[in-house]
């Protein structure tokens, strides 16, 4: 090859170095997220790879993957986390029975009695849940606090106090529901979301425990004509988890731009939580839809199913071990000082 052909090669070889060199080297991060992309809390999650982008200047991004489009499934996330195979999750600890049965013990329904409750308990939910991740290689960096909902029974026919319900079969989410209704002489069931309407409309069940402030969003209006508030909704937060072995891969810059964008979702969303005004707003919404608000069950009843519901909190955590004692007995202390 003669002196000019390897000029050209050589001149030619070194811009495409340089193309490379100056190629805009962009990180990306695969999030996980068994919710639909219709929720709320997904809305938050969008929010937070937003900030994501515009802290880092578009060097860092997080696609993410909504409604478990990766194939995923919420049951085995703690041990896909450890393993690295998925950069960052979603996480919701009762839905890790299997693996961390105590976690499902960290805050049950019946443990507030007041929405404003809910924020103080919240500094203890969210260290609780950062330290058990942890012990399975998932670094936690803020997420979303879950909106505190008015939670009723919806019934076919007025039902307003427990004594109206003992000859009723109840639709519930959770095994501690079913053994709080239990210790109440009721009958209750647990029925899937998505199984809930047939369950109404067959007369499978005569009435449903469910978020009243997101009925309509089921069209429990359709199958039920009553309606009656019993306590706001003990909801759990959703952390925002990243595997060890992501988080160790990352600069200290890119895991500030994280954590920065993590808080900033926590606290935006703590702001929302408690809402006395959107909850006014849906009762009217479901008024006008043809459902007929009952007077709330009386305090003397409330009182009734909150013994129950710690009652059978306290049985649950029990039955998980030691350290579901201890979560029981840390979030069950401080809610009474609420109370």
């Amino acid at each position: 090859m003669d002196l000019a052909k390897q000029v050209k090669l050589a001149t030619l070889t070194l811009t495409g170095f340089g193309l490379i060199a100056g190629a805009h080297a962009e990180t990306v991060l695969k999030f996980h997220s068994g919710l639909a992309q219709s929720r709320q809390e997904a809305h938050h999650i969008e929010e937070f790879a937003k900030l994501v982008n515009e802290k880092s200047d578009g060097d860092l991004r997080v696609d993410v993957y909504h409604a478990g489009s990766l194939g995923l499934k919420e049951a085995d996330m703690l041990r896909i986390m450890k393993a690295g195979l998925v950069d960052m999750a979603l996480m919701y600890g009762e839905y890790y029975k299997r693996d961390a049965p105590a976690l499902a013990s960290v805050y049950a329904q019946g443990a507030i009695t007041e929405a404003d409750q809910h924020l103080a308990l919240l500094p203890t939910l969210r260290s609780i849940y950062k330290e058990a991740y942890s012990k399975w290689g998932i670094h936690t960096i803020g997420g979303v606090v879950a909106p505190v909902y008015d939670v009723g029974l919806h019934c076919k026919e007025p039902v307003n106090s427990l004594a109206d319900l003992q000859d009723k079969k109840v639709r519930v989410w959770s095994g501690h529901l079913v053994d709080t209704f239990k210790k109440l002489g009721i009958s209750a069931q647990v029925i899937g979301q998505n199984d809930m309407y047939l369950a109404l409309q067959t007369g499978v069940v005569d009435c449903a425990y469910y978020l009243s402030t997101v009925a309509k969003t089921v069209s429990l209006q359709e199958v039920t004509d009553y309606e009656s508030y019993l306590h706001p909704w003990a909801a759990s937060p959703w952390m925002f988890g990243v595997s060890d072995k992501t988080w160790s891969s990352l600069s200290e810059s890119e895991q500030k731009i994280l954590t920065e964008a993590g808080e900033e979702i926590w606290q935006e969303t703590k702001l929302l939580a408690v809402d006395p005004a959107r909850e006014d707003a849906a009762r009217e919404e479901r008024k006008e839809l043809g459902i007929t608000v009952l007077e709330p069950f009386s305090q003397e009843d409330v009182n009734t199913f909150v013994d129950a519901a710690m009652e059978a909190w306290k049985e649950m955590a029990t039955a998980a071990g030691p350290e579901g004692l201890k979560y029981y007995e840390t979030v069950s202390e401080l809610a009474k000082q609420q109370h």
